[in-house]
């Protein structure tokens, strides 16, 4: 068994869209990023790759590299799924946190489980995704972007 962490912070930009978990969440913002911004998925690919060995999601998908401007964060969490797989290791579990003062996030959860569970090819029950906020400390808790944190443990 292997274990790796992930985490991944982004700022707000005014308009556009938010995604997180590969959901769309309405709000008056989107993440600032060279793919579309969703962090959850980006710390969680972090974690994965970093559970197998195999370095980070920069180093994977570049954000100088064009084919990866505006992408789909569960097309970039597939293909690092099937890293993993191929280095022999399938998903255990995994735990992401959310940390965003707004938008609230409850209602979205159990969906953002069903994607990610979906890509990785194990149960929703295997997924757990809490949200949280930094009682307006921070730049989160200024409300000037989000930030994720990611645990994973994969086996062979």
């Amino acid at each position: 068994m292997r274990i790796g962490q992930g985490i991944d912070a982004h700022a707000f930009r005014e308009g556009g869209t938010l995604v997180l978990g590969g959901v769309i969440i309405p709000h008056t913002h989107s993440l600032k990023a060279h793919s579309d911004g969703d962090v959850v998925l980006h710390a969680l690919c972090d974690a994965l790759l970093g559970a197998a060995g195999l370095g980070d999601i920069g180093q994977h998908f570049p954000p100088d590299n064009p084919d990866y401007c505006d992408i789909d964060s569960r097309v970039l969490l597939r293909k690092v799924f099937d890293m993993v797989v191929e280095e022999g290791y399938q998903p255990v579990n995994a735990d992401v946190t959310v940390v965003a003062q707004a938008p609230r996030l409850a209602a979205y959860i159990g969906e953002m489980r069903e994607y990610i569970s979906s890509d990785l090819q194990v149960s929703a029950d295997q997924v757990n995704i809490k949200a949280t906020t930094t009682e307006q400390l921070g730049f989160t808790g200024r409300g000037e972007g989000i930030a994720a944190f990611a645990v994973v443990l994969i086996d062979d």
